[in-house]
């Protein structure tokens, strides 16, 4: 049977202030997907996991993305997918995603590569609007093409790699669960001219700062005027947890796509480990769970092994 194995990474929306349009790769954690060639026109789908997901390929995020696959060639096949999350669904650091750019990636190698990476964003963002109600790119292309990525636009998509210097993350997971879908509603369809401004001069600076590797570039323009006021609510003791963060070191950072994971970046491992015991910190003393990943921007995206 033909089959691939393939492993795709966590991931980092929003980047601050670049809501729905900047994020990156994270080295771990990775969900583990393989995904079979079926000689049927249908779409199986298989959960090694406690997480209670659903199965109906079209209720399922990499089933609905593994159907775009389908919609798009003539041959009778089809795929079954067999998916072990580490990444936890609600967790803000691109579960569902993962799921998505995981069938499609290995979809395409299956199919002898006849997709571009373009292609395979554009084929996984059916799947991520079953998830988030809304299709978006902000984790699903980074997870595809690795490292930092900008998307330009959806309609036509347009993702542009950005440069970035070597930078370690600091990633606190409280064991909370916040909807993508929920999350997004909670902000105004609106925003003040001034407030547009300011998050268009951050986006612009934290893309060259990134770009030049000027370090203190990149911590000045980590503030975002948009998300961050309204969904930091949902996250306990937010606030704490950047201000100590960036007491230990940090550069800067946020929250990870819609929460309640909260990221750092920092130059070195030193730094990220010395940002993980302040986080650590400040989690003990709330009685809510947690996990901390102190980990690396992954430039390759999904894997396969």
């Amino acid at each position: 049977m033909k089959q691939t194995t393939i492993y795709p990474s966590a991931t980092v929306a929003n980047m601050v202030c670049g809501f729905d349009v900047l994020g990156f790769a994270l080295e771990e954690p990775c969900d583990k997907m393989t995904v079979r060639l079926l000689n049927e026109k249908t779409v199986r789908v298989v959960h090694h996991d406690s997480y209670g997901l659903p199965t109906q390929p079209e209720k399922n995020v990499a089933g609905v993305a593994l159907q775009a696959v389908l919609n798009q060639v003539k041959e009778n096949i089809g795929f079954e997918v067999e998916i072990t999350k580490v990444i936890k669904p609600g967790s803000g650091i691109g579960s569902s995603a993962a799921s998505a750019a995981g069938a499609v990636y290995g979809a395409n190698i299956l199919l002898g590569n006849i997709f571009s990476k373009t292609d395979l964003v554009r084929l996984a963002m059916f799947g991520e609007e079953v998830a988030s109600g809304a299709q978006h790119a902000d984790n699903i292309a980074p997870c595809i093409f690795g490292g930092v990525t900008l998307v330009r636009s959806l309609h036509p998509l347009d993702v542009v790699e950005v440069d970035f210097p070597e930078l370690q993350v600091t990633v606190i997971h409280p064991q909370l669960e916040i909807k993508t879908s929920e999350a997004r509603k909670l902000l105004k369809p609106e925003v003040p001219l001034g407030n547009a401004v300011k998050q268009w001069a951050n986006v612009g600076a934290l893309v060259a700062g990134l770009m030049k590797h000027d370090y203190e570039l990149i911590t000045r323009s980590l503030h975002d005027y948009v998300a961050e006021p309204v969904r930091s609510a949902l996250i306990p003791r937010f606030d704490e947890l950047k201000k100590h963060s960036l007491e230990a070191g940090a550069l800067g950072g946020g929250i990870s796509g819609s929460g309640p994971s909260v990221f750092m970046l920092s130059k070195n491992a030193n730094t990220a480990h010395r940002v993980a015991d302040a986080m650590r910190k400040v989690y003990n003393e709330t009685g809510v769970d947690f996990h901390v990943h102190v980990t690396t921007i992954n430039r390759k995206g999904v894997k396969e092994k």
